[in-house]
């Protein structure tokens, strides 16, 4: 690892339990920030009511940490919207947002879009599959943008157990997002969770930064996060244990091609043939190929979109 990141490692990782609710709210009074938590849902009605009652009940009702709770449903089949304003969240249709640029599929596409409907100074994503969620996610997360000046942009880290076995989830991560950030990106290497969708960020940083609108949108925040502001205002913080739903082996190689893609773009921002990923599934007539295209559409920084500075200004 290099020197540069040791030290980085040392200094900018933390336990959730360094701060403590008190300590924040007292922080957060005395800042003057206010904090919005958005949570990403497709099809999610089976956690998200869970996880906005946790964060109503412990951060807006105990303790006055979350000024602005967001639902953005990116197109949910079932009864996910439902579910999630019955437990206390507000919720936007992703189409609602911008309506003058057409909506594409995409996790990222669903955050670019929440920075025009939040208001906070502080932005916290938090998916919406978590199971057994704690308010430390958010609390842990928030905390050093409150307590640290310096710190614009911090990231989860956590166990992520698969089938009852610890530390066997995260398997993007171990076989795509780890190998590229240390050969690429080494400052990075210290980041146990740079693919997980637990982060928050000032306001003044992420409407700076492009967004890669599918599945690459946490390696390309992360990267490009490393490039607007250095290292040292980078942090991660540990929130204990990630429990939630798997993806099959085919839609994580459809995450992981997304995510070298984003990566690719980064290592070489000219001109590139848009790339496709072959998958095969076993059909009548033996392996059938199955084409997907990967995720290549990023969405300019917020803050050249003429509907945000007009709502800035206004």
């Amino acid at each position: 690892m290099l020197e540069e990141a040791e030290r980085w490692l040392t200094r900018r990782s933390w336990s959730v339990a360094d701060r403590p609710l008190g300590a924040l709210v007292d922080a957060k009074r005395a800042s003057g920030a206010s904090v919005s938590v958005v949570l990403p849902a497709l099809d999610e009605e089976e956690t998200v009511g869970e996880i906005v009652a946790e964060i109503r009940r412990e951060l807006i009702g105990k303790a006055p940490l979350v000024d602005e709770l967001v639902v953005v449903d990116s197109g949910s089949r079932d009864r996910t919207a439902e579910v999630a304003r019955a437990a206390g969240a507000r919720v936007v249709h992703r189409d609602e947002i911008l309506p003058r640029i057409p909506a594409v599929p995409g996790k990222g596409e669903v955050l670019w879009r929440s920075l025009l409907v939040t208001g906070g100074d502080i932005v916290a994503f938090v998916d919406a599959d978590l199971r057994d969620f704690s308010a430390d996610f958010v609390t842990g997360i928030v905390g050093p943008l409150l307590t640290e000046p310096d710190v614009d942009f911090v990231k989860a880290m956590y166990d992520r157990p698969l089938a009852g076995t610890a530390d066997q989830g995260g398997r993007v991560t171990e076989l795509m997002a780890r190998p590229l950030l240390n050969l690429h990106w080494p400052q990075l290497a210290g980041f146990v969770q740079p693919l997980g969708g637990e982060y928050a960020a000032r306001r003044s940083l992420l409407e700076r930064l492009p967004f890669p609108v599918g599945y690459g949108v946490e390696l390309g925040l992360l990267v490009d996060a490393l490039h607007t502001v250095g290292l040292d205002a980078l942090a991660q913080v540990d929130v204990g244990v990630r429990k939630h739903r798997h993806q099959d082996g085919q839609a994580l190689g459809r995450m992981a091609a997304a995510i070298y893609r984003t990566a690719q773009l980064r290592l070489a921002r000219g001109h590139l043939v848009r790339p496709e990923l072959i998958q095969f599934e076993r059909g009548e007539q033996g392996f059938e190929p199955r084409t997907h295209s990967v995720d290549t559409e990023e969405r300019p920084p917020m803050s050249g979109v003429a509907e945000y500075t007009a709502r800035r200004v206004a």
